[in-house]
């Protein structure tokens, strides 16, 4: 036996048929609803969010992100912002939470609901239990007059706009508000707390953000693999050190310890002769040698090096003018800062 849909087959227009001159006006009817309703968000925001953000920075655990439907996807992003800022959070589904996931929560924990009515059914054991536990909760809601509103210790209440599905049933504007409000919860909080650049770089090892925020201090090397040599050695102890080190240069050092030199492979062409193994190191290098201190970013290396002219390809890395570490453009290449 053959069944059919119960949904009737619609014949989309061809590509040809498409009006783009009514696509794109739709289009950016779209991005002026949700304009005016952030503009209204930004007039609406006062003594509540303030609250909130006392509220979590005051907490000594996590934030516990919840909501359904749209609201948990835009909650899952919220918690996933909030982490990466400094502010440790996860997303616990409401109908899981019915189910064992309340024991995710403790006392010290923060509840931050997400609900665009205020009336989400799967939301109630939840709201029950951080009320029975004294566990603070915020709301994330456009119901003014709801349930989640009367039990929060602090709301979050949305302007009324108009949603820019032209249906009007869809949940476009009021996401991108409850978005756009949880970053500003983030932000607020990474003021707060002093977040700094070193710290989003812990929480962000892997990837483009972790590649851009890398220290020279990260990737150089230490130690005996700093390719180094006394002034007043000869070219011949230079040139076993310079091959050891594959690296196409050697630092020179003085008595004390204090980088005065380098010599590169294009200074050994310029000093080539039948006595150049003989020669003293100070007679042969370039003084003065490009440097970096270990704390400066490794794009800032990579800037020094490209920048300069002559170019040069490395780079040592100095402490009170002693020489602590080695950079090559290759460091940086191969750690994905380029």
């Amino acid at each position: 036996m053959t069944h059919q849909s119960t949904f009737a087959t619609k014949q989309l227009p061809s590509a040809s048929e498409l009006n783009a001159d009514v696509l794109l006006e739709t289009a950016r009817q779209v991005v002026t609803i949700q304009r005016d309703g952030l503009e209204a968000l930004s007039s609406a925001l006062g003594e509540s969010l303030v609250e909130a953000v006392r509220i979590i920075a005051s907490a000594p655990g996590h934030v516990i992100v919840t909501g359904m439907g749209k609201s948990g996807h835009v909650g899952r992003k919220i918690a996933a912002t909030f982490a990466s800022t400094g502010t440790p959070a996860f997303f616990v589904h409401p109908g899981e939470a019915s189910h064992g996931d309340l024991g995710m929560i403790t006392a010290s924990n923060v509840v931050l609901a997400i609900s665009n009515s205020g009336e989400t059914n799967e939301l109630s054991d939840l709201l029950v239990y951080t009320r029975r536990f004294g566990i603070p909760l915020i709301a994330i809601t456009s119901g003014s007059d709801s349930t989640l509103v009367r039990q929060a210790d602090a709301a979050l209440v949305l302007p009324t706009v108009d949603e820019a599905c032209p249906l009007g049933l869809a949940p476009t504007t009021s996401t991108t508000l409850t978005m756009v409000i949880g970053d500003a919860l983030a932000v607020a909080l990474l003021s707060v707390k002093g977040f700094t650049r070193d710290d989003f770089r812990d929480r962000h090892p892997g990837g483009r953000l972790g590649n851009v925020l890398l220290r020279v201090g990260d990737i150089m090397h230490q130690g005996t693999a700093v390719p180094l040599v006394e002034s007043a050695a000869t070219m011949g102890k230079a040139v076993i050190r310079m091959s050891e080190g594959g690296f196409g240069c050697v630092g020179v050092t003085d008595a004390d310890g204090q980088l005065i030199g380098i010599v590169t492979d294009g200074d050994l062409r310029r000093h080539m002769s039948g006595d150049l193994l003989s020669l003293a190191v100070e007679s042969v290098m370039t003084p003065a040698p490009k440097t970096i201190d270990a704390s400066a970013l490794a794009a800032e290396a990579l800037k020094v090096m490209n920048d300069s002219r002559p170019k040069i390809n490395a780079l040592f890395i100095v402490e009170n003018g002693r020489p602590i570490g080695f950079l090559h453009l290759h460091d940086c290449l191969r750690a994905g800062v380029y």
